[in-house]
């Protein structure tokens, strides 16, 4: 028999084929993770809701069933609050629906739950998704379980840490301008941003907006591949989502990487780039790696002109009548678009398309683009907002992101791995582009730097 606690060190790949070979049952794996959660979410407040009893009866009917039902049956899993579980709380890090039960599932839930997955919860976030601090006026901060004294990330901090600390193997997660990617970095766990359009979205509003995606975060490249495998596909009330994953053809011979520590134009901290600059020369053991990066000037203004109007749009009812309710960072945030013209959203698509294009060129030469998965290292938790970096002042407190938002900007799928590191050291990851809809080019060559030099996850100190 397999003890708790190894069954919450297994990854969901390992624990479904532990499940489905029935040396373990659906039961046990929900209770040990449940007990894992009692022990550590009072301290790293991960979770906004747990939803105990449910994940029980959904044990209950993958252990009755007479054969797996998905490739995830029975695996537990925790989904970021911003997204719909029907009958399961969902508040979107917000008093305003702190009561709020979805009578529906959004897609990518449905589809994990098709697949056999156990939802043990809603892991924490900022008030609807905007803020560098996960939390929100009920429940956090989310702490980051290398030392709870400093941040997660925001905005899927909730998801990074409950996979991190083995709350849960394999986390849903959402990203606009990096909240995989950030917390991921952050709390030393893997994430996969997918191509937009890789994962439906039918109830998007803006049915044609690819600025934002779900995604993933866990502890291992497979699991990335196993949860994007049974969530990928399209939709037809989703104009952008496709059914396939497109031609991807494996890299034939030593991988050509290019890497860039900033872009050329995001803020990026000193020790950031000396730790990148080390994960560079651990990759040039596997690849030929050339400084490169492609044309982002104008980057930094296009992405700020291009959310704030999007987040205007989504949320600006709500800044008019329940202001008093919303915390000072989403207010930053939805007045930041309130006086955009049609002129400043067009000048700043065009900008985009220069980019993306640039983007494309640099790929004709090089498999994948390398970059960090944040510009600076987690700070304590009691600081809302990066307003510097190596005293340098930020023009925005969104402008940290850079680094990742300029993925997020062009639609590049991106996998994110933590980089080797010392024992003293805190978590730092890598962002690793490939073309759209290459994700499986990415995975392949994600596993190869797992298995080989060691861009793996470490268990935190717990």
């Amino acid at each position: 028999m397999t003890s708790d606690r190894s069954i919450c060190d297994l990854t969901a790949t390992e624990l479904a084929r532990t499940i489905a070979r029935g040396e373990v049952s659906s039961r046990e794996a929900v209770e040990a993770h449940l007990a894992r959660i009692a022990s550590l979410d009072p301290q790293l407040a991960a979770f906004v809701t747990v939803d105990a009893d449910g994940a029980r009866r959904a044990a209950r009917m993958c252990d009755a069933a007479s054969a797996p039902v998905g490739p995830l049956h029975g695996v537990p899993i925790g989904i970021k609050d911003l997204t719909d579980t029907a009958g399961l709380a969902t508040t979107y890090g917000s008093v305003l629906f702190r009561d709020h039960v979805p009578a529906e599932d959004d897609l990518v839930v449905a589809r994990l739950r098709r697949a056999g997955a156990i939802i043990l919860g809603k892991t924490n976030t900022p008030e609807f998704g905007f803020g560098a601090v996960c939390t929100n006026r009920l429940r956090g901060p989310t702490r980051n379980p290398f030392d709870p004294a400093l941040t997660s990330g925001g905005s899927s901090g909730g998801s990074a840490v409950a996979v991190a600390a083995g709350m849960v193997p394999l986390a849903h997660g959402t990203d606009f301008g990096g909240s995989v990617r950030t917390p991921a970095s952050f709390c030393g766990v893997a994430s996969i941003r997918p191509t937009p359009g890789r994962i439906a979205s039918p109830r998007r509003p803006l049915g044609w907006d690819m600025l934002a995606t779900h995604g993933f975060l866990a502890r291992g490249v497979d699991d990335l591949e196993l949860a994007l495998s049974v969530c990928a596909g399209g939709d037809a009330d989703d104009p952008v989502s496709r059914g396939s994953a497109g031609d991807d053809p494996p890299i034939a011979g030593r991988p050509r990487i290019a890497v860039t520590p900033d872009f050329g134009v995001a803020p990026v901290a000193r020790e950031v780039r000396a730790r990148f600059a080390a994960a560079c020369e651990a990759l040039a053991r596997a690849a030929d790696v050339v400084p490169s990066s492609p044309d982002c000037s104008g980057a930094i203004e296009t992405f700020r002109t291009l959310r704030a109007a999007h987040i205007a749009n989504a949320y600006g009812e709500l800044l008019r009548t329940r202001r008093a309710e919303l915390t000072p960072t989403v207010i930053w945030n939805i007045e930041a678009g309130a006086n955009l013209s049609a002129q400043d959203y067009l000048t700043a698509e065009r900008r985009r398309t220069a980019i993306y294009r640039s983007f494309r060129e640099l790929f004709t030469v090089t498999d994948f683009l390398v970059a960090p998965a944040a510009s600076v290292f987690p700070w304590p938790n009691e600081i809302s907002d990066v307003t510097a970096i190596d005293e340098a002042a930020l023009e925005t407190p969104i402008d940290y992101l850079a680094v990742t938002f300029i993925v997020s900007l062009v639609g590049f799928p991106v996998l994110t791995l933590p980089a080797p590191r010392g024992v003293n050291e805190l978590p730092f990851g890598i962002q690793i582009i490939a073309p759209p809809r290459c994700e499986s080019r990415l995975f392949a060559f994600g596993r190869m730097l797992e298995n080989e030099l060691e861009f793996s996850h470490r268990r935190p100190p717990l």
